[in-house]
Order: C-alpha cells, then sequence, then structure tokens
C-alpha cells in the first residue's frame, strides 16, 4: 500500500474528483458506506467502476483500502483547504484608509454586502463605498437603484432608505441622484 503523499493541495484533490465516478465514490464515503459493495449500491456504479476509482482514490492517499472495506480520510481535505487559504494572496485593500479598510473587510465579501452594519459610524464607512456606484449627475428610476443596489445586498430597501437619510442620494418623485460621498476623479 503506498503511503501518503504529504503537501497534497487542493487543486489536485479537484482534479481527482473531477471524474464522476471518483466524486460518487467520494460521497458515498462521506455518507457512511465502508466497503466497495455498499459503495457501488449507493453510487448506483458498477463494482468495477467502484473498484477503479478507490484504487486511484487510495493511490492518491484519499481512501484506505484493505480488499473491499474503505474508509475516507476526510482530515486530507481539510489539510489541503487550510494550505490553500495560508497560500492564497491577500484581498487588495478596499480602502487606502486602514481604519475604513477594516470596516469593508469585515462587512463586504467577493463584492458582495454581507451584512449591514448595525452602528452607525460603521454604516456610514459602508455607504458611502456603495454609493460609488451611482454616477454624479445622473438621475435613476427606482427600479434601476434597487437593480444596482441588489448586486450587493438583497434588502435594496433598506439601503436605499439609508443612502437618502444619510444624503448620499437624494430622492425626488421616485427618481434619485447621487448628492454625496466621495467621487473617483
Amino acid at each position: 500500500m503506498r503511503r501518503y503523499r504529504r503537501g497534497m493541495d487542493a487543486a489536485t484533490i479537484v482534479g481527482l474528483l473531477a471524474d464522476p465516478a471518483r466524486l460518487k465514490v467520494v460521497a458515498a464515503l462521506a455518507l457512511g458506506a465502508d466497503s466497495l459493495e455498499e459503495v457501488s449500491r449507493l453510487s448506483k456504479l458498477p463494482l468495477k467502476d467502484v473498484a477503479l476509482a478507490a484504487r486511484r482514490l487510495a493511490r492518491a492517499g484519499l481512501v484506505d483500502r484493505d480488499r473491499h472495506a474503505l474508509s475516507l480520510h476526510t482530515d486530507r481535505f481539510a489539510a489541503a483547504a487550510r494550505a490553500a487559504a495560508e497560500a492564497a494572496p491577500p484581498p487588495e485593500p478596499l480602502s487606502d484608509d486602514p481604519a475604513e479598510d477594516a470596516v469593508l473587510s469585515a462587512f463586504v465579501r467577493d463584492g458582495r454586502l454581507v451584512s449591514i452594519p448595525a452602528q452607525r459610524a460603521k454604516r456610514l464607512v459602508v455607504l458611502r463605498h456603495l454609493v460609488r456606484v451611482f454616477e454624479p449627475g445622473v438621475r435613476y428610476p427606482e427600479r434601476e437603484v434597487n437593480a444596482l443596489l441588489a448586486v450587493w445586498h438583497p434588502d435594496v430597501a433598506a439601503l436605499r432608505r439609508y443612502l437618502v437619510d444619510e444624503a448620499l442620494l437624494t430622492r425626488d418623485a421616485g427618481v434619485y441622484w447621487r448628492s454625496g460621498g466621495p467621487v473617483d476623479v
């Protein structure tokens, strides 16, 4: 039996799981199957395909195989995920101001607002960042404002209300325009 290769990276694991049969075998093992026959039954794969997939997964060190008995090394998935997270470059700062960047980093993930800050000071930092999607001098119907805000967070009514309350947007007869916040030049 081959030993587990130290330092298996997440890309290697993803590559192994790109094969549908191997993915089904791993899924069945994760759900508690512990034999070739049980994996075959749960995955609805022929026993021959299960055996081939299990052999490849065992060679990679993700599965222990002792005749017909199988066990999945879930810890190796976690180790690869941790290593990938540690190797990932830090995200680009969202603001040149370290204090603002700390607030934005806490509330903005992958270009989306994960939650609206309850504290007014933090909410203002987020709203000033968010209002940049609106061009100064452009008038927006409410439906367009909603579409632009929906990209950030599903509660567009709350965001719209906060932006108006903080004088970052002005509203008149269902039309909005930018009236505050920083302007990128």
